[in-house]
C-alpha cells in the first residue's frame, strides 16, 4: 500500500491515503441508476476478462453460468455488500454474484475488480460451482462448505487475480490490497471482541484506522462480528493456508510445478476441511514427483 501511495504521488499519511479512497468523488460513483449500471458493467467485465484468461490457470471450469446482478430493493437494506449465489442443482439457475447498490456514495470503485474476483471468478463461482457438479459422491460433498476453505478460496483468488492481470491500475490494487487488510483486521476484532471484550465502538475505531472501508460497511461488519463469532477469521486462515500449500508445491516440484495443476488439486474434491485439503495437495506434490 505504500508503494502504491507513492506511486500515484500522495505525500501524506497511509491513513490520510484511506480517508481520501473513503472520500475523494473520483473513486466513487454517481449516486443514481447510470452509476449502478456502470458498476454492473464494470463487474461483469471482469468477469469476461477472467473467464478469457482462465484456461492458462485451470485445467477444469464449471459448467454452470455466472451472471453479475444487483441485489433486489426489498432486501437491500439488510443484504451484505457482496456475496454469491449458487447454481440451482439441476442447472436451470446459473450462479450469480450479487452486490448490494443501496448507496453508490458507499460504494467504492477501486475495489470493484477485487470484489468481482472474490464473489464471482475465480473465486467463489470456481469453486461452489464446480462442487454442485461433481458425480459418484455423496450429497453432502456436493452441497457443503467448510467455510476456512471456501473463503480462503476466494480470498486467496484476489491475489490470483493480480497474476491473471485483472487490476489494470494502482487504484484497483490498492482496492485488492484493502480488502486483504480487511480481512487481516477481521482476525483483531473476532478476539477482541470475543476474548478481550471490546465494545462496538473500540471495534469500529481500530477498523477505520486501519481501512479505508466506507462508515456503512465498518457499521455493518463489526455488527457481524459480534453475532458469528469465529466466522469472520475464516477468510485469512484459508487463504494463508492455500498460500503455504501452493509455496510448498512450487518449492517441491520446481519445473514440474504447474498452476492448473495445484489448482485442480485445491478444488477438485470440493470443499474440505485444511487438514485434508492438505493431504491432497502432499499427495499431488508426491505424485507429480514420481511422474
Amino acid at each position: 500500500m505504500e508503494g502504491i501511495k507513492r506511486e500515484v504521488g500522495f505525500t501524506g499519511t497511509l491513513e490520510q491515503y484511506f480517508d481520501k479512497i473513503r472520500t475523494d468523488p473520483q473513486f466513487k460513483y454517481p449516486n443514481d441508476e447510470a452509476g449502478r449500471a456502470q458498476y454492473l458493467a464494470d463487474a461483469t467485465g471482469v468477469i469476461s476478462y477472467v473467464m478469457a484468461q482462465a484456461p492458462k490457470y485451470f485445467w477444469k471450469l464449471p459448467k454452470a453460468g455466472l451472471e453479475v446482478r444487483a441485489v433486489e430493493k426489498w432486501r437491500e437494506g439488510t443484504a451484505a455488500t457482496a456475496f454469491y449465489n449458487q447454481p440451482s442443482a439441476d442447472g436451470s439457475r446459473p450462479g450469480i454474484f450479487y452486490v448490494n447498490l443501496i448507496d453508490m456514495n458507499q460504494t467504492q470503485k477501486v475495489q470493484v475488480a477485487a470484489i468481482a474476483a472474490h464473489e464471482g471468478a475465480p473465486g467463489h463461482h470456481f469453486q461452489i460451482a464446480r462442487q454442485q457438479e461433481m458425480t459418484g459422491v455423496p450429497k453432502f460433498r456436493r452441497f457443503s462448505l467448510y467455510g476456512a476453505y471456501t473463503e480462503g478460496w476466494g480470498l486467496y483468488s484476489e491475489r490470483l487475480a493480480n497474476e491473471m492481470g485483472v487490476y489494470k491500475d494502482p487504484y484497483s490494487r490498492f482496492g485488492m490490497l484493502s480488502l486483504q487488510v480487511w480481512r487481516a483486521i477481521r482476525l483483531v476484532l473476532d478476539t477482541g471482541i470475543h476474548s478481550k471484550k471490546w465494545t462496538r465502538e473500540q471495534a469500529i475505531a481500530y477498523f477505520k484506522a486501519n481501512s479505508s472501508v466506507s462508515d456503512t460497511d465498518i457499521a455493518r461488519e463489526v455488527d457481524r462480528y459480534f453475532n458469528w463469532p469465529g466466522q469472520a477469521t475464516s477468510y485469512m486462515i484459508g487463504q494463508l493456508k492455500i498460500a503455504e500449500l501452493r509455496k510448498r508445491a512450487q518449492d517441491q516440484l520446481g519445473a514440474k510445478f504447474d498452476i492448473r495443476d495445484f489448482h485442480e488439486a485445491v478444488l477438485s474434491q470440493g470443499s474440505l476441511p485444511l487438514d485434508i485439503l492438505e493431504e491432497q495437495v502432499n499427495r499431488y506434490i508426491a505424485a507429480k514427483k514420481a511422474g
